[in-house]
């Protein structure tokens, strides 16, 4: 079972609309007047540039499709999943783009889990590359995980606690590839799911688990209500929870290499969305030999997407903050770069910032992609 009411597990109807909040403490937000090269997109959550920076690649994953964005800012469907799949994670190389497909994420029946790497190569033709479902149901790589509260907690007092989110679990059979980040012959996926970064062989199709994230804690506060269904009905805690730490899911959203060789990974932090528990988004930075991983940055809001500039910084979407946040590789400091409704993706080419804005639950049909200078 899964505590993630998070947009990567599908339960729009449990997220809370959060108004546009100011700039990052501590900072004041950079003047900046972007342009809408597309509109009228259905939940357009990845996107990618190809290196010419002549073509925008935009997934509109509620709809299913892998589009192309034209110069007049009309788009062309590349790809048309089935209805009911979910279509994100683009990446290109060398004219073949890269996305994963997915359904049946959420918790449900292992057994209806559907999920694939794709290519779609330069003539036009779609390749199966992994059966990444699969391999979510033969290794379950978070399947030793202890997520929610720890033994300080007494079952007596779990009694009291709702049925969902469980009071105690550990990771079950659950896949949502959500990102994809191809160096070499090697495609990295960020599955939201399984609570891992996977690896593929592009030659072989063979995966493999690179790293499986760590739980997102949290200390339960005196008032906490959580959502205990899709509709979004919420309860307030036992008091006897109060002050205890809940393990929660990490949910890995997007992934990029940056110049020093580490992949970063966005990710949600599991539970609430808004900031009733505080910012607990976090971005991952993660060793491609070993897989070891540590925190890089935490203290984000709802961190859906991330791109990394030349010179190393780091631009973050906050999807509920309603912002662009530019963090500084060398200093750390962080500060708006942009105030914007809903962004979802980010993706730097040269000293232009590329973005999907303007996700909206009530309304998913009003996605936007966007270009700003960074210079």
């Amino acid at each position: 079972m899964k505590t993630k009411f998070a947009l990567v597990a599908g339960l729009a109807a449990a997220a809370i609309a959060i108004p546009a909040g100011p700039a990052v403490a501590g900072s004041e937000p950079e003047h900046r007047t972007p342009r809408t090269l597309a509109e009228g997109l259905v939940g357009p959550l990845s996107l990618t540039v190809t290196y010419d920076e002549e073509t925008v690649l935009v997934t509109q994953n509620f709809a299913g499709v892998l589009s192309r964005v034209n110069h007049d800012g009309t788009t062309t469907a590349l790809y048309q999943g089935a209805e009911g799949w979910d279509v994100g994670g683009v990446e290109t190389r060398h004219g073949t783009r890269y996305f994963v497909e997915s359904a049946g994420a959420g918790g449900g029946d292992p057994a209806a889990l559907k999920g694939w790497l794709k290519s779609l190569d330069p003539e036009g033709d779609i390749h199966d590359l992994a059966d990444l479902a699969s391999y979510e149901r033969e290794k379950n790589p978070d399947g030793a995980q202890h997520y929610g509260f720890g033994p300080d907690v007494a079952d007596t007092c779990l009694a009291e606690w709702p049925a969902f989110p469980p009071a105690r679990y550990q990771g079950g059979l659950d896949s949502h590839p959500y990102g994809v980040a191809i160096r070499d012959d090697t495609a990295y996926i960020a599955d939201a799911g399984a609570n891992a970064i996977l690896e593929v062989d592009l030659d072989s199709g063979d995966v493999s688990t690179l790293a499986v994230l760590p739980p997102r804690p949290a200390v339960i506060p005196a008032g906490t209500r959580i959502p205990v269904d899709m509709a979004g009905t919420t309860v307030e805690v036992p008091a006897c929870v109060v002050g205890h730490e809940y393990a929660f899911e990490p949910v890995p959203t997007d992934l990029e290499f940056g110049p020093d060789g580490r992949l970063y990974v966005t990710t949600l932090p599991g539970g609430p969305e808004d900031p009733s528990l505080g910012a607990r988004g976090a971005i991952f930075r993660v060793n491609p030999s070993t897989g070891s991983t540590k925190v890089w940055a935490e203290d984000l809001l709802s961190p859906t997407g991330l791109a990394i500039a030349d010179d190393g910084d780091v631009y973050v979407a906050s999807m509920f903050g309603n912002e662009i946040i530019e963090i500084d590789d060398s200093a750390g400091h962080r500060k708006q770069f942009l105030a914007v409704d809903g962004p979802a993706a980010v993706e730097v080419r040269g000293e232009t910032l590329y973005a999907t804005v303007g996700f909206s639950f009530a309304d998913p049909t009003q996605g936007k992609v966007i270009k700003a200078g960074i210079g």
